[in-house]
């Protein structure tokens, strides 16, 4: 069965208020009007008996059974004054003396629970009316009999008859405000559910629990106080956060900070990037005024890994183009030598070529025993060439052969530093002896990577935060491309239990020259990667 619009409703249920606070109102009348009709009748019928019996013409034949025929004049007489329905005269014995009713004369009368047979005057009902008995009391202090004042109790129908024209009233201006007030009541709520239905709420409540569970993106609901009010699965999943977390506050998760700026609105901006349990998110913050903000999250953690995997390929082909480049530089400075007749030259040219090749790559292999690192090494030495800077390797380096995991983690590490350094020296320009040093170091726990160049090293501002804010950090803005390779550093040593963490050296005194690279300044990268993995979810 198809029910009324909301405003139909709202009119139904409130009239049906409204009638039934009627309903108690004139209950609540009847009684009112009863217990009323119980005090003050109850006073003037015993005023009326009081009178009677204290009348002097009472008192002195009520005694003598042959001078009684006065009584009935002053009974009725007390009737007809006071309007009460009764008025009776009983002798010691309870035997009516005087009644309106002939038919009671000589019976007994009802006394139900009075108290007047201790002497002391009663109000009370009795069958049906209300009744009042006082004692007659002779001179001599003995009781000669009673009065008795009684009028009738009205019924319920009779006494919601005395106040019906005020129920009346009051039930038509409580329909006429019911009414009005349930058309006002109904104009808001519509205005507030934009006009929709209460059936169409409940449908789009459903629609909304669909959605959130049903799309592949995270949805994350907070309030004003940043208290997660509504979370979907994959959001959930995605975040790594616990099945209670509804109500929950962001400060109290375990999330770092980077996340919990973004998810409260202290980082603000379009497709802003995280690092969570292992993943790469991106994060849009919508705020809701009065109600708190709604974000979204999206996994490009395999998207973030195929763009590395190109950049990879991007770096391996400029390597290939700096050693072709520098290749072709060299066969045509053969070329011309050999087009001079400088054979000696030649020769002398082509020992010096292959001696300075051989000597970087005897350096290299002989401390890195690790084939893709070597590797690694040996093609950035021809890239930093290219830009006119210089590769160095630490004497006390040494790597044994590890594990391919390994390999390809130090391989991504190494050559983000590696790059990072070179983007410093290209943005810093000429002028800061341009080297790079590589350390890599090994025990019987970790590798340590150590990755130190001639630039003016980081913004003090900012050497505390350079890995926290992922691809988004205040570094990417000074430095070029300095967030992406970082946060992916980080990322790497994160997901295998170890750190990363910079500093910058202690610049050159006065009046040296930057020479051996423990005298200069600049940036110093520090990365420890465990040899057995511990992941953890951060």
């Amino acid at each position: 069965m198809q029910r009324g619009s909301l405003a139909r409703q709202l009119l139904g249920w409130q009239l049906v208020i409204v009638f039934a606070l009627l309903a108690c109102v004139a209950l609540f009348s009847v009684a009112q009007s009863n217990k009323s009709f119980t005090d003050v009748e109850g006073r003037r019928l015993l005023s009326v008996a009081e009178n009677v019996a204290a009348t002097p013409g009472v008192r002195e034949n009520l005694p003598d059974p042959l001078r009684r025929d006065p009584l009935p004049v002053f009974a009725e007489g007390a009737r007809s004054l006071s309007g009460a329905d009764f008025v009776i005269i009983t002798d010691r014995a309870h035997r009516i003396i005087t009644s309106p009713d002939p038919k009671q004369v000589g019976t007994t009368l009802d006394l139900g629970d009075s108290m007047i047979t201790s002497g002391r005057a009663w109000v009370g009902e009795i069958g049906g009316s209300l009744v009042a008995h006082v004692p007659v009391i002779s001179d001599r202090g003995t009781v000669d009999g009673i009065v008795a004042a009684g009028k009738a109790t009205p019924g319920f129908f009779e006494g919601f008859g005395n106040s019906a024209s005020d129920a009346l009233a009051l039930l038509g201006i409580a329909t006429v405000l019911g009414i009005a007030g349930s058309a006002l009541l109904a104009w808001r709520v519509k205005r507030q559910t934009l006009g929709m239905e209460p059936r169409e709420i409940a449908g789009l409540a459903e629609h909304r629990e669909a959605l959130l569970h049903g799309i592949k993106e995270g949805v994350l609901g907070l309030d004003q106080q940043h208290r997660i009010t509504l979370v979907n699965d994959h959001a959930r999943e995605l975040l790594a956060l616990p099945e209670d977390c509804v109500g929950t506050a962001v400060a109290d998760l375990d999330l770092n900070e980077r996340l919990q700026d973004v998810l409260t609105g202290r980082a603000e901006g379009v497709d802003q990037i995280v690092l969570r349990a292992g993943r790469v998110l991106v994060l849009n913050r919508l705020p809701i005024a009065g109600l708190g903000a709604v974000a979204t999250l999206r996994d490009r953690t395999e998207l973030v890994n195929l763009r590395e995997e190109l950049a990879a390929s991007s770096r391996a082909t400029d390597t290939l183009r700096a050693q072709a480049h520098e290749f072709s530089n060299r066969l045509h400075t053969i070329a011309g030598l050999i087009e001079l007749g400088e054979y000696d030259e030649v020769r002398e040219y082509v020992d010096l070529v292959a001696h300075e090749q051989g000597e970087w790559q005897d350096k290299v292999t002989s401390r890195v025993s690790d084939v893709a690192v070597a590797a690694l090494l040996i093609a950035k030495a021809s890239l930093a060439a290219e830009q006119g800077a210089g590769l160095r390797l630490t004497d006390d380096s040494r790597l044994d052969p590890v594990d391919e995991r390994l390999s390809g983690d130090l391989v991504t590490v190494v050559g983000n530093l590696v790059d990072n350094a070179l983007d410093a020296l290209r943005a810093a320009g000429p002028g800061h002896g341009d080297w790079i040093e590589i350390g890599i170091r090994q025990d019987s726990e970790r590798v340590e990577v150590v990755v130190r160049d001639s630039g003016p090293g980081v913004a003090p501002e900012i050497a505390t935060e350079v890995f926290a804010h992922g691809f988004t950090t205040k570094a990417a803005e000074h430095g070029g491309q300095r967030g992406l390779g970082l946060a992916l550093t980080r990322q790497t040593c994160i997901r295998r239990g170890g750190s990363v963490e910079v500093h910058n050296a202690a610049p050159p005194a006065r009046g040296t020259t930057p020479g051996p690279p423990n005298r200069s300044g600049g940036a110093v990268f520090t990365a420890l990667l465990p040899l057995v993995p511990e992941r953890v979810a951060r």
